[in-house]
Order: structure tokens, then C-alpha cells, then sequence
């Protein structure tokens, strides 16, 4: 008779958090189709994207140690929502153009190193800061965290295609919020046994050479 390992995740078996995550990339998805009106190669990678998240949070492992602070959740709802707080912000105030191929550029880059940071994750990518595996290949080889800086080498190409002062505030915000989840995430994955092999291999949290 069939039986099934434990290794393998079921429906039944998963957690609250990994229905939030379903739901909340289901929303991010609706979205997504809704406020852009003209799919670029960008866009249908992010498209790819949540689908693929959609499969990680039914199939994901649980976590060794998370973080649950009230101010982990706030950083994680701006970081979520900045950027489709932006589009429905240019949406009441329009913005002024400052240089649009090299925004279309910038998030095409932006969707690809996202993409492949997701890839390199796989089944550890989450919401809150937690411990599953740690990532060391592919981009994550190269800094610790490839997939926020994504968000702002995107954050900077949205920007070159349509800015105001207000998008300027929200990306402000933003980043900031992505700053504190990276020194929460670090707080975590530092209990994992192999990462101070890790951080010997990717130096920098963001910005090869600076930071």
C-alpha cells in the first residue's frame, strides 16, 4: 500500500501562513491584471511569478524559527503594498515622465533578477522573516538579499517611466521598510548552524562593494 512520506506536503497539513501567503499573492495577482494596461515581457515575468509563489505556499516547509514582532508584520504589509500604492496613486495624480526606455529596462532587469531570486529559493520563500533553508545559490551567491534589490532596481525603473512627489514618498517608505526586514531576516537565519559560512561567501546584504 501507498504511503505517503512526511517529507511531503498536503493540503490538509498546511498552515495558516501558508493560506495567508496564498491569499495574499492571489490579491497581488488580481491586481496586477487590473492596473496595468498594456502587458510588457516585465510584467507577464511577475505574472510567472505568483504563480509559481502560488505552488510554493501549498508545498513549502515549515519554518525552524520565524520572526512575529508587530513591527516585522508593518514592514511587511508596506513592502507589499508600496508598489501598487504607487500605481493607484499615479492613477489620482498623474506623474511626469523622466526617462522611459531606461525605466522599461531597468524593470525588465528588475523581473529577471526577481525571478531567478525566486527560483533560487524555491520552497523557503515566505512572507515574515523565517528559517527554512538558507538560499546560497545562483544571484543569492552574489549579495544576501537579490530579491529586494530588485524591488528597488524596479522601484527606480517605475520611477524613470512615470514619478511625482508622492511616488518619491511611497518609495521612500518603502525602502525603508525593505532595510528593516532585511536586519529582522538576518536576526533569524544567523541561528542557522551555516551562516557565517554563508555571509564569508556573499559579503554584502544588497550592493556589491558597498553594503
Amino acid at each position: 500500500m501507498f504511503e505517503m512520506s512526511p517529507r511531503v506536503s498536503t493540503l490538509s497539513g498546511r498552515r495558516f501562513a501558508d493560506f495567508l501567503l496564498f491569499g495574499v499573492t492571489s490579491a497581488e495577482l488580481v491586481l496586477l491584471i487590473v492596473l496595468t494596461p498594456t502587458f510588457e515581457i516585465a510584467d507577464w515575468v511577475y505574472v510567472l511569478q505568483h504563480v509559481m509563489v502560488l505552488g510554493v505556499a501549498l508545498t513549502r516547509c515549515s519554518p525552524k524559527s520565524r520572526d512575529l514582532s508587530m513591527l516585522s508584520s508593518a514592514a511587511v504589509v508596506v513592502s507589499y503594498g508600496y508598489s501598487y500604492a504607487q500605481v493607484i496613486y499615479l492613477g489620482w495624480v498623474p506623474g511626469d515622465p523622466a526617462w522611459p526606455t531606461a525605466g522599461l529596462i531597468m524593470l525588465t532587469l528588475a523581473a529577471g533578477l526577481s525571478l531567478c531570486s525566486l527560483i533560487a529559493l524555491g520552497r523557503s520563500f515566505g512572507i515574515r522573516p523565517a528559517l527554512r533553508t538558507l538560499a546560497m545559490r545562483g544571484p543569492y551567491r552574489i549579495v544576501r538579499h537579490p530579491m529586494y534589490l530588485s524591488y528597488i532596481i524596479g522601484d527606480v525603473g517605475y520611477n524613470l517611466q512615470e514619478w511625482n512627489y508622492g511616488t518619491v514618498l511611497l518609495v521612500t517608505a518603502g525602502w525603508v521598510s525593505l532595510v528593516y526586514r532585511i536586519y529582522a531576516e538576518e536576526r533569524i537565519l544567523a541561528q542557522d548552524p551555516a551562516w557565517p559560512k554563508y555571509v564569508a561567501l556573499a559579503r554584502y546584504r544588497l550592493v556589491p562593494g558597498l553594503w
